[in-house]
Order: C-alpha cells, then sequence, then structure tokens
C-alpha cells in the first residue's frame, strides 16, 4: 500500500514539474484586463484562459493590482499564476457566477481538464459576507430558491471548484472570504495543494478544503482557518473513493473539526495517512473518522497529531443514515439490501492534546452551536452499532489532558446503566452527538479489536467517571495505561461491560 501511494504522489509531482517547465507566460495585460478593482474582467480573463489553452498551455500571469471578476472556467495547460501584490476579487453580484451542473456555484471552475494550475504569492478574495448577504437577500425576495431556510443559502459561490480533471496544482497563494466551502477537488486524479493559507471566516459552513472522491493527492505545508472543517475527505459517489491521499505538515483551527472525513461517506475512504499535523482552538474534533453514509473508511494512518485548546481529540464513528436508491445492492431480481457503512484497520500514534474546560472557539465571528447542554467534557470516542462493530484499530503513544470536573448532576449514566447512552445510527454524526458519556478520557463501544498502548490520561480536576469505559469491546488488549487523577471516592480507572478476550 505504501510504496503504491509513494508512486502515485512522485508521478504527482513529476507531472505538474514537466507542465511548469513547459509554460510560456502571458501578461495579463495582453488581453486587456484591468487591475483598478473596479472593471468586471470576466470575459477578459476567460478570453485569455482560451487562447492560451488553444496555444497549447501557459501561464496567465497577474502582476500587483486588484482583478474584479465573475465565474472563469479554467482549460488544459493553463495556469493561473498571481504575483506578490495580485489579488483576483470576486464579484458580490450573485448573478456573475455559474452554476456547474446544476449543482455548485463557484468563482474558478474546471470541470474534466488536465494539467491545470493556481500558483503565486497572490490572493483569491471572494468578499463573501457581502456576496453571502445578497445571495440571502435574492432569497428572501423569491428570485434564489433557498430549500433550507436557516438565514443562509445553502449554495453560496466557492472559491474553487474542480471537478474530474487531472493532474491538478494549487501552489503558494492565499484564499481568503469565500461565501460559502473554500475550495472544492471532486473527483480529481494527481492533486497538489500545496504552502497555501486559507481564511475563511466571511460567513457560515465555509469549509477549508474539501477533498471529495479523489485519488492521488498530497495536501501539504498550508495554514487553515475556518468557519466550518477544516480540511475535510468527502465521498458523494457510491462508486467513487477517497483513496491514495496524505494530509501533512497542516496548521489548523476552525469552528467545527480540523481534519474530518465525512459526514458525507456514500462511497469510502482507504490507504490515507495523515502524519504530522497540528489543530488548535477547534470547537470539535481534531480527527474524526465518520463512516455514517453506506461507505467504508479503511486502511487509514494517523501520525503524530498535535491537538491544543480543542473540543475533541479523537471520535470515530459508525452510522447508518442513509437508505435511498443509490445505496442499494442488488443481491438478486427479487431481493436488495442496504449498503452498510464500516470502519476498520485504522492506526492514530504520537498524539498529543489538550482538551479545554471551556469553549475552544470563543469570540469568532461564527462560532460551533452551543448544543447538547447540560453536558460534560466529552471523552476521545470509539463508536460502532451493536450489528455493526468497529474493527482493527490501534491507538498507541497518545498523551491526552482533559480538564476533569466533570459533574454527575447534569446527566450522569452510572456504570449500572450503560445502555441509556443512545446508539443514534440515523443522527448527523459529531462527538457531542450521544450527550453525556460514563468516561472521561476513552470511551469505546461496539468494536472488536481495539488495541490500546502506551496510553497517558491526565485529569486536572477530579472527575466522578472512570478514565476508559469499554462497552460491548470483543479483542483486543489494554497496555500500558497511565491515568493521572485527583481522588474521587471509590470509582474504577478503567471499565468493562459484556467484554471479552482483552489483554491487559
Amino acid at each position: 500500500m505504501k510504496h503504491k501511494l509513494f508512486t502515485t504522489l512522485a508521478i504527482v509531482a513529476l507531472l505538474l514539474h514537466a507542465t511548469s517547465m513547459a509554460a510560456k507566460d502571458y501578461s495579463m495585460t495582453l488581453f486587456g484586463i484591468k487591475s483598478d478593482g473596479t472593471t468586471l474582467n470576466t470575459r477578459s480573463i476567460q478570453k485569455a484562459i482560451d487562447h492560451i489553452s488553444a496555444q497549447g498551455g501557459g501561464r496567465l500571469v497577474f502582476t500587483v493590482g486588484r482583478y474584479l471578476t465573475g465565474s472563469i472556467h479554467l482549460k488544459d495547460n493553463v495556469t493561473l499564476h498571481l504575483g506578490e501584490g495580485a489579488v483576483i476579487v470576486g464579484s458580490v453580484n450573485p448573478y456573475d457566477y455559474d452554476l456547474v451542473d446544476n449543482a455548485w456555484y463557484a468563482l474558478i471552475i474546471a470541470k474534466k481538464q488536465n494539467n491545470i494550475a493556481i500558483t503565486g504569492k497572490g490572493v483569491i478574495d471572494g468578499r463573501g459576507r457581502e456576496l453571502g448577504n445578497n445571495f440571502l437577500d435574492q432569497a428572501c425576495n423569491g428570485i434564489i430558491n433557498d430549500p433550507l431556510k436557516l438565514g443562509r443559502v445553502a449554495n453560496r459561490p466557492k472559491l474553487i471548484y474542480f471537478r474530474e480533471c487531472k493532474n491538478v496544482q494549487v501552489k503558494g497563494i492565499r484564499l481568503q472570504n469565500p461565501a460559502f466551502w473554500t475550495q472544492t477537488y471532486d473527483q480529481c486524479e494527481n492533486l497538489l495543494i500545496d504552502g497555501i493559507s486559507v481564511h475563511s471566516r466571511a460567513y457560515w459552513n465555509n469549509d477549508g478544503i474539501d477533498i471529495v472522491d479523489c485519488n492521488g493527492a498530497l495536501i501539504q505545508n498550508c495554514y487553515v482557518d475556518a468557519t466550518d472543517d477544516a480540511i475535510c475527505l468527502k465521498s458523494h459517489d457510491a462508486n467513487s473513493l477517497c483513496q491514495n491521499i496524505t494530509v501533512r505538515h497542516n496548521k489548523m483551527c476552525s469552528s467545527a473539526s480540523g481534519i474530518k472525513f465525512g459526514t458525507a461517506s456514500v462511497g469510502g475512504f482507504k490507504n490515507i495517512r495523515i502524519i504530522d499535523n497540528f489543530v488548535f482552538d477547534t470547537y470539535r474534533s481534531a480527527i474524526t473518522l465518520q463512516a455514517v453514509d453506506g461507505g467504508e473508511i479503511e486502511n487509514i494512518v494517523v501520525d503524530s497529531l498535535t491537538s491544543i485548546n480543542t473540543g475533541n481529540p479523537i471520535y470515530l464513528v459508525v452510522g447508518q443514515r442513509r437508505a435511498d436508491a443509490h445505496q442499494l445492492i442488488e443481491i438478486d431480481k427479487e431481493l436488495n439490501r442496504i449498503r452498510r457503512s464500516k470502519l476498520a484497520n485504522v492506526r492514530i500514534s504520537n498524539v498529543y492534546a489538550e482538551v479545554p474546560a471551556t469553549k475552544p472557539d470563543a469570540g469568532y465571528d461564527y462560532e460551533g452551536p452551543i448544543e447538547d447542554l447540560p453536558r460534560n467534557t466529552s471523552p476521545s470516542s470509539i463508536i460502532g452499532l451493536k450489528d455493526n462493530p468497529v474493527q482493527n484499530v490501534t491507538i498507541e503513544n497518545v498523551e491526552i489532558v482533559y480538564p476533569g470536573g466533570g459533574d454527575p448532576t447534569y446527566a450522569k449514566v452510572g456504570l449500572d446503566e450503560l445502555d441509556k447512552v443512545p446508539e443514534m445510527p440515523k443522527a448527523y454524526p459529531e462527538f457531542s452527538q450521544h450527550k453525556e458519556l460514563p468516561a472521561w478520557g476513552f470511551y469505546v463501544r461496539h468494536a472488536n479489536n481495539i488495541n490500546f498502548r502506551n496510553i497517558k490520561l491526565t485529569a486536572r480536576k477530579a472527575d466522578y467517571r472512570p478514565a476508559i469505559v469499554y462497552d460491548d469491546v470483543q479483542g483486543g488488549s489494554l497496555q500500558k495505561i497511565k491515568v493521572n487523577e485527583p481522588k474521587y471516592g471509590k470509582k474504577p480507572t478503567i471499565y468493562t461491560n459484556n467484554c471479552s478476550s482483552i489483554k491487559r
């Protein structure tokens, strides 16, 4: 698996290097593109892209200035190169944006294009707060349909939307103020995102980086600050996978989760490495793997993760939210069954995390919701379903510092009443969905072959709950577990219920 992944990434690097070496530069002035920040350049920029692609490819180079535009479509063998001081500025008129496949609006669009790139030290600014409010205004006037009716239009323009493209590079630039998810790469192959900074706090639900059903991707050396998930891998297609992907050397904060697989998990995720990442000031989970829509999550490695002031370090969950037609697998002409979610073969190692007692994203313009309260601090969790357990997970060399101080008057679940923790297979998956949990460090339920090695858990204040609770866990080990906490009466440090073959 590792050889295959590294080979894929090497091919990505070679192809992108070859493309950049062969590129011819075209100045934006050649096409009458204006840098005054007020001239709408959409048609001029598109003409430049079309011309360069027709000539065999090259770089469209933007120098210092502000370039106002609506939707533009990137074409084969074209690079948008933004020099230092160059800013592509999105229009705030909703009708300057194109709808792709009747699904997504975006500022920079590419579909089924090869050898495309956005590079440089410049900026792409979506002016998302004003643009988002203009979309909302049109929805309130009944011009734009808003099915959610939540005071924010469900589909607002992204900065980048690339679909079914090959050999894609986004490098060095700053992406800021989108009206919606910052950038989405959907069913792309050989994708490199390197050294970009993302500042995505202009509106609600603004993901930082979304990788959807891509094959062969490297996301590295990026800084992401987002009002929704910072780096999110998704699977929208039952016949596709997110696979052969590395996410490494990134720093991120979020009003949701740091690194997340899901919640869209229809096809699945395989052969993915999450290496040496730093998550801070993040409302939800530092790393969360969510198999909840019939897809499979397999062969995942998470190593060298640091999480500071984050609401939850680790959350692995199996659910079964969907039962629509595209998830039915034909057994014979007479019988169908629902495709089952699967979460298996995960290794998480070398983690250091600190969980606060207070809200970690307090003060952000768009904070995560205050929900499921009163509720004590949630532990890291591995939660399967009774008839569909999580399988083959190793957690090793992990240190987590919790605030402790759990209050049993909130919604105490005693060790003799573990069945009070709701299953919730159809719920929107977040670590807080189960409300009060009976452990303060790790909670594991409905799982097979779970191995904990060299785990250190610290509670700053006494907590009424045990550090670790295993409920319906079959097989695995609990070895070299160290727990530090002030005394709280008589209680077990590790509690197991309905478990078997746990080596200790």
